[in-house]
């Protein structure tokens, strides 16, 4: 591919080089532990040398001088990960370098208890959409009402497997509701899949595959397919005991201060069906 006007990877590159121009020159010699050398107001170069910053991320001059030039280079996540550290970047930059590199953001430890009573009062904003919010491993963080009324509430399963794929592939109420049970548990397990794919070291993933692989014979069977299909719109239909049959449209958002988490809305298909969800929850 030729560079110049145009060529996105070298625009990219050239994003990068001056976002490392930039916080190469906030920085001066004591922020990063470094003995100042000269007279300061002589140093002909604003905060540090390349030379510096090369020194203190363990990578050679030439190669960071290149990255800065915007040259056709490429570096790995252990460097740029070094670059971070050297800079002394916020989470927020490490995160922009990151993507300028052309790599995956770095993982970010937000603590989901901390973040809980936003998110509840998310799920209950929304309401009478069927609202809930899991983790990374699919395990139930919040929901509302309207969730735990219409489809299933995640407080009657074991505590250890508050979980989509727990309650998908073991519990039998929800199965029953299910109009389309199969088409919509391979969704799911083809998600999980796909998630699982990602983080295959984490034992977490581990232990619940077996599990499920023990509990349920078509987890089983489905899990050996290696099915991976990211979400697409879909419309799920449960049949409720007390409202009838209820069409859901369902729909997937990812707050952007904690990607690991999801949103997950299921909405009726209809004004009747809302107006029959609505009822539900007025009913003492």
């Amino acid at each position: 591919m030729r560079d110049g006007q145009g060529n996105p990877q070298a625009a990219r590159r050239a994003e990068l080089a001056a976002f490392l121009r930039a916080q190469r020159a906030r920085l001066r010699p004591a922020d990063v532990g470094l003995r100042e050398y000269g007279e300061p107001g002589l140093r002909r170069t604003p905060g540090l040398r390349r030379e510096e910053v090369a020194e203190l991320s363990g990578v050679g001059v030439t190669w960071y001088t290149w990255l800065e030039q915007g040259r056709g280079i490429s570096a790995s996540a252990q460097v740029v990960d070094a670059l971070a550290r050297a800079m002394l970047l916020d989470p927020d930059q490490h995160r922009h370098l990151r993507s300028l590199a052309g790599l995956t953001a770095p993982a970010v430890s937000t603590p989901v208890d901390g973040a809980l009573p936003r998110l509840q009062r998310l799920v209950d904003a929304v309401s009478p959409t069927i609202a809930c919010v899991y983790d990374v491993h699919f395990d139930y963080v919040v929901w509302n009402t309207a969730y735990a009324r219409v489809r299933h509430d995640p407080r009657s399963l074991p505590r250890n497997r508050c979980n989509l794929l727990w309650m998908m592939f073991a519990d039998a109420e929800n199965r029953a509701r299910m109009v389309r049970w199969e088409p919509a548990a391979r969704a799911v397990l083809s998600q999980f899949r796909a998630t699982f794919g990602q983080q295959p070291d984490d034992p977490r993933f581990a232990v619940m595959v077996a599990e499920l692989t023990e509990a349920s014979p078509e987890f089983r069977a489905w899990w050996a397919e290696y099915p991976v299909r990211y979400f697409r719109p879909a419309t799920t239909a449960i049949e409720h005991p007390r409202i009838g049959r209820l069409d859901l449209e369902i729909f997937q958002v990812r707050p952007v201060e904690d990607p690991d988490l999801l949103l997950v809305l299921q909405v009726p298909a209809d004004q009747e069906g809302r107006q029959r969800v609505v009822a539900l929850l007025d009913e003492a």
